[in-house]
């Protein structure tokens, strides 16, 4: 029996920050805890979880193989197996994870730009382009520019544009969003200038604490970019 495994939707995330925790992470972006389970599949994805937070994708990626070879039917909805495989520079295998998780999430453009990504640091961006997966309506701001700049159809200035429109409350995840994907464009397509500085405003400026929000902090200490000191807490509301 595969994992209990359920997806992350980021409209729901966007309105729902996670706890300071790992394993509250870990439930709320991508598993369902047996209870009083500690050994197993399980007890491997969590560590694997915690592990590519902690800006260790090789060991991380090792442990979520485990997972694969222990429960196999998980497989497809392992997207968070393919981010560690990505930063471990293992990228035909990621190129794979992503392509098996299209078979249960068809509609999410963050997998095509994953797949973009692997397939452009193998194979080069000509390649990734003319492997892009095919992808239903992801109606998330600003996705739809997202998917047209990996297609090579948007820039940067669309993606921004589109994240800077709608209600206010909203602004600040769609900005995050777009400058974690700019960043991930821009390090696939070997602009690190141009990475590094969507990746430090993602993580900054336009932070989210939520998985893919973390996903930018992990970038930059995988690639040795330091990030700014948050100021400590008052406690004010």
């Amino acid at each position: 029996m595969g994992l209990p495994l359920v997806r992350r939707r980021a409209t729901l995330l966007s309105a729902t920050l996670l706890s300071a925790t790992l394993l509250a992470a870990a439930v709320l972006s991508a598993t369902v805890l047996r209870a009083g389970e500690t050994s197993g599949p399980q007890r491997d994805f969590n560590e694997a979880v915690r592990l590519f937070f902690e800006a260790r994708p090789v060991e991380s990626a090792r442990l979520f193989d485990a997972v694969v070879k222990a429960s196999p039917a998980s497989e497809p909805e392992l997207w968070q197996r393919g981010l560690a495989l990505y930063y471990a520079g293992r990228f035909a295998d990621g190129r794979r994870q992503f392509e098996v998780h299209r078979t249960v999430n068809p509609g999410d453009v963050e997998n095509v730009a994953w797949h973009f990504a692997c397939v452009a640091r193998e194979q080069g961006v000509a390649a990734a382009r003319a492997a892009l997966l095919p992808v239903g309506d992801d109606t998330r701001v600003p996705m739809r520019q997202i998917l047209g700049l990996f297609a090579g159809r948007e820039d940067a200035e669309a993606v921004l544009a589109a994240a800077e429109r709608g209600e206010a409350a909203d602004r600040r995840n769609q900005l995050c969003y777009a400058h974690l994907y700019l960043g991930l464009y821009f390090d696939a397509t070997g602009d690190e200038d141009a990475a590094k500085r969507h990746i430090l405003l993602a993580a900054g400026p336009f932070s989210m604490d939520h998985f893919m929000g973390r996903v930018a902090g992990v970038h930059a200490k995988v690639r040795g970019w330091p990030l700014e000191e948050k100021p400590a807490s008052t406690g004010a509301k």
